[in-house]
Parts: C-alpha cells; structure tokens; sequence
C-alpha cells in the first residue's frame, strides 16, 4: 500500500548556491510506493488521486530528504568528543590504538551497530565511511548497513607505512583485499564500495598506484582520501613526496584524481590544486566541527561555484553525529570568513549537495519522482528554545533555522527508509 505523508514537504529543483532560496520548494504532501516517491503535491490533489493510500499527517513538521553524510569514520564512534590534539597526535594517541581493536571482528560489528543506530536518531539515512585494514570491519559496516536497508558506501582503509604494525598492510595486500572486498559487496542491494587509501602520508607511492590501478578497473565505483587538512600534515607531505608539485599531485601521479574522487577537509589548497580539482570533475567534503574541534582552518565556501562540495560530520574527529549540528558549524564557518550562508545552502549541502559529492543525487538526498524514499520528518518546534524562536518566524526558513542552530536528535520526529517508517 502507498504511504501518503502530509506536512511542509521540502524538496530542491536547483542548487541554491547558483539559485538563491528560489532553488528550494515547499509542498503540502509527498506519495511514497514501493520504496520510492511517486508524487508531490497539495494534500487535496494527492488525497484524491490516492484514495486507498494511508495517511499520516505530520502536521506543520517539515519533511525532507534524509541527511547524506559525505565523510564518516564509523570504527571512531567510540573516542568521539575525545580532548583535542592536532591530526597527526590524534591519529597516533586515539584512532590507531581504537583502530587496533578492530581486529576481533565481534568488536566492529559492535561498533557498526552502535554507530547505525546513532545516525539514524539524528536523521542520517546515508554514509560514506572509512573502514580499518581489517576487512571484517568492512563487513561488519555493510552487514549493518543491509539489515537496515540503507544506501551506504564505504571501503577497507589501506595504509602500508607511518602507522603501527599492526594497521599496516602492503600495496599488493591492500589491493587483493579491496579487489575482494568490492568483488563481495558493490552495488548488494544498496551498497557501494569506495577505494580508500587513509591519506598520502600513510600510503607509500607503490600502493597509492595499486589503488589506481584498482579504480582503473572498476570506474564506477567511488575513491576517497584526505586533503589538505593541516598545514604541518601538508609539510609532512612535501617531505615524504619532494617530487610532487603539491598534495593533490601526490594522488594525481597515481591515477587518483578524476570524477568519482572524493577528497574530505580540502582547506589549504593551492590554486592548481583547486582548477585541477575542478577540471578533473573532482568533490571535496567539508567537515567544519572536525576542522574547529582539531584546529585545521576554515574551509572555503566559495568552492561551491566550481565543485561538488558535501558536508559531513567527519566522526570520530568531528564533535557531534548530528549533520544539524554539522550544519550550524558550517555556517558559524562561513560566518568567519564573511559569507552569511542561507538556510537553504546549509540544508542542501547536508541532503543533495552530499549526494551530488557521492554522485548519487539520482538517488538520493531530495524528495523528487523516482527517487529512493528516505525521508526524515523534523519537529520545528522540538525544544523550548527552538520552539520559541519557531513562534516568530514569518517564512519557513526564519522556521527551520533555529533547528539548525540548535537542534539535536530531539528534532528527529520520524525516519522513513526506502518507504518504510523505521524511527
């Protein structure tokens, strides 16, 4: 039977980077049928067309595409909010030794559960997460992921130096399990697997040309690696790749860079780097509570002319699962460097600016004919504070901003996947 969801229904017909808030639309109902979204519209037109569709009136909660998290560490979930150090001290004092533990397959499948039902609490109906070496914890991801039939994207984390023993694989070891690792899992049901070298300074020149040679052979699949993150990583990098031009060469070189490449943080570029970003058709993730949590810098909204730009909590070195909170920091970052980004910016780049970075927007991200039905369904008025800021508003974006700023998983009302209501 058809699901027939009435409340202020929010969808996108452009990008309102480009367009203004005139890229955003509000309808009364939004028809939901075998998984997918069949119809928006008024609620009278849509009630009489689908006389035998159930109802359910959400009232004057806004209905939206679920949240689309570009960048996710699951196997972190458990040092989140852990106290601040610069990336390469955070690397060495709290993820690799959390990383280690994942060699018990029963501890990631612990952790992909937990990590699961957290996003989903706070709205995110679709990720993209890097795994560790271990590929049981890409199992483990995935395995969740398909019981609750989400779309979700992930890949084993290669890394064959500058990290401990035991999270050190080789190039041909890296290769042979991606190799088998995607030959298992891309494109089951709703699954994607993503070729995930960490990043340049943990991947020597041998094994980022495995992972080429690997995309090379499987195009349709996702890469994603970091970028410019911090100043001192980046000197790092010069020094371990004195014959590249500058940090995106040392993945360019090695036949990582084209459509498909998926880059987090991406603060401190060059302009080289930036014109071959766009020429190559390349995303780039911004995670702004990771970027202040850690002390990277503020990222430059102003990509968006030029690239696919996401949005993503980066967890464990992001401070918060909730891409509201991810959102308010993006514009608290944005506010720093003198841009004031509307609330139809900062709720497209958490649904279809990310999905456009995974190049998944046919998919999803909006409520749109065709697309795949995941929905959350937001109380605008979920907290006292919120709810008396709510009370003033004169359009529904001076209504959505304060859950913006200061919602949590107290504004998830509702979580809808593939068309079936699941929270």
């Amino acid at each position: 039977m058809a699901d027939l969801l009435l409340g202020q229904v929010l969808s996108f017909d452009g990008d309102p980077f480009v367009q203004g808030e005139k890229a955003a639309r509000v309808s009364e109902a939004v028809l939901v049928d075998a998984g997918r979204i069949c119809a928006v519209g008024t609620a009278a037109n849509l009630r009489a067309a689908h006389p035998q569709a159930r109802v359910t009136d959400y009232g004057k909660a806004l209905i939206s595409a679920g949240f689309v998290d570009a960048h996710v560490h699951y196997p972190q979930t458990a040092i989140i909010a852990s106290w601040g150090k610069r990336l390469i001290d955070w690397l060495n004092q709290y993820t690799f030794p959390e990383e280690m533990r994942f060699a018990d397959p029963a501890y990631a499948v612990e952790v992909a559960a937990r990590y699961f039902d957290l996003a989903l609490a706070h709205g995110t109906t679709s990720m993209c997460s890097y795994a560790t070496i271990h590929p049981a914890s890409v199992d483990a991801f995935f395995d969740q992921a398909q019981a609750r039939g989400l779309r979700a994207f992930a890949g084993k984390t290669c890394m064959d130096r500058n990290a401990p023993e035991g999270l050190r694989d080789t190039a041909q070891s890296a290769y042979d399990d991606s190799k088998a690792l995607l030959t298992k899992w891309h494109g089951k049901d709703r699954l994607s697997y993503v070729i995930t070298p960490r990043f340049s300074p943990t991947s020597t020149p041998e094994q980022l040309a495995a992972m080429g040679a690997l995309w090379r052979e499987h195009p349709d699949c996702l890469m994603q690696t970091h970028l410019s993150e911090q100043t001192d990583e980046i000197a790092w990098v010069k020094d371990l790749f004195p014959q590249s031009r500058d940090y995106l060469d040392t993945y360019e070189a090695q036949g990582l860079l084209r459509e498909g490449a998926v880059y987090g943080h991406a603060i401190h570029l060059t302009a080289r780097e930036k014109a071959r970003l766009a020429e190559a058709g390349a995303s780039v993730v911004h995670c702004p509570t990771s970027n202040t949590f850690i002390g990277s810098g503020l990222f430059d909204m102003g990509l968006t002319q030029s690239l696919r730009v996401g949005l993503a909590t980066d967890t464990g070195g992001g401070s918060s699962f909730s891409m509201l909170r991810t959102m308010a920091a993006a514009y608290e970052v944005a506010q720093l460097r003198g841009q004031a980004l509307h609330p139809a910016q900062l709720w497209w780049l958490a649904t279809q600016g990310s999905a456009r970075a995974l190049r998944a927007e046919h998919q999803i991200g909006n409520i749109a004919v065709g697309h795949e039905a995941d929905l959350i369904v937001v109380n605008l008025a979920s907290t006292p504070a919120i709810e008396q800021a709510t009370r003033r508003a004169e359009d529904i974006w001076q209504a959505i901003f304060p859950t913006i700023m200061l919602g949590d998983d107290r504004a998830i009302q509702a979580v809808w996947i593939s068309g079936s209501l699941v929270l």
